[in-house]
């Protein structure tokens, strides 16, 4: 079967952003041969530019780029609204540099050297949490989450015969998780924007209510599935 044969009509468009030619030419086959439409960018600005006028439904990014770095496009992506998944690629294995793109709003990342299944099935899987991700919740309605029957206007929690209420802080963390599906929400955002304080490292008003907000709506508090945390950075909510 030829490439031609088998891509698909609409294809999925993906931003790989990388300047070594050979690693650019490679992603670019392979991702074309999966039925992938291909835009390359070679360095930061470009990429910038590309992602904002061609719309990718995801962004394969170097970290390690001449001028601006992966982590300063990343940042400046997020910043200006851009939304697809961005799975970041380095050279690098360390903890830090994982821990600094998820806080930059990365969604995934693979270090080189990398298989190419492995590169493919992460590929699919950022699509397919993004597709999952894209339908807006609904606040004013009642949201089923994992069994848990919830009203952010009652402010209360039905699971099986128990109801539980929604204090005024665990209701505007909701809030912000759920009109968020699948973004990590920093634990300095939420303290900013619902307690109106700056990062305070000791303040653990945030995780305190989180617990609680578990106990009520996760089915095993103690492995949460909906409610995730994010480890030295904030939490999510997964559908």
């Amino acid at each position: 079967m030829t490439r031609a044969e088998k891509r698909p009509p609409s294809n999925p468009k993906i931003l790989v952003v990388e300047d070594e030619p050979d690693m650019a030419s490679g992603l670019r086959d392979n991702l074309e041969f999966e039925g992938y439409d291909v835009i390359v960018a070679p360095d930061g600005e470009a990429a910038i530019r590309a992602a904002l006028d061609e719309h990718p439904r995801l962004v394969i990014l170097d970290i390690m780029l001449p001028g601006m770095s992966g982590f300063d496009v990343c940042n400046s992506l997020r910043k200006k609204g851009f939304r697809a998944p961005i799975l970041m690629l380095s050279a690098r294995g360390q903890e830090v540099d994982k821990v600094r793109g998820l806080e930059l709003g990365a969604d995934d990342y693979v270090t080189k050297p990398f298989s190419v299944a492995e590169l493919l099935a992460r590929v699919r899987a950022a699509l397919r949490r993004n597709e999952e991700f894209a339908a807006p919740v609904d606040l004013d309605g009642e949201i089923e989450i994992g069994g848990a029957r919830i009203s952010l206007v009652k402010n209360r929690v039905v699971r099986g015969r128990r109801e539980h209420p929604l204090g005024h802080y665990e209701t505007e963390i909701l809030k912000m998780l759920l009109s968020n599906p699948g973004e990590v929400v920093s634990r300095v955002v939420l303290l900013k924007e619902i307690w109106g304080v700056e990062n305070e490292p000791t303040n653990r008003s945030v995780d305190n209510h989180i617990v609680s907000l578990r106990r009520k709506i996760e089915a095993d508090a103690s492995k949460p599935k909906h409610i995730v945390t994010v480890h030295g950075f904030g939490y999510k909510f997964v559908p």
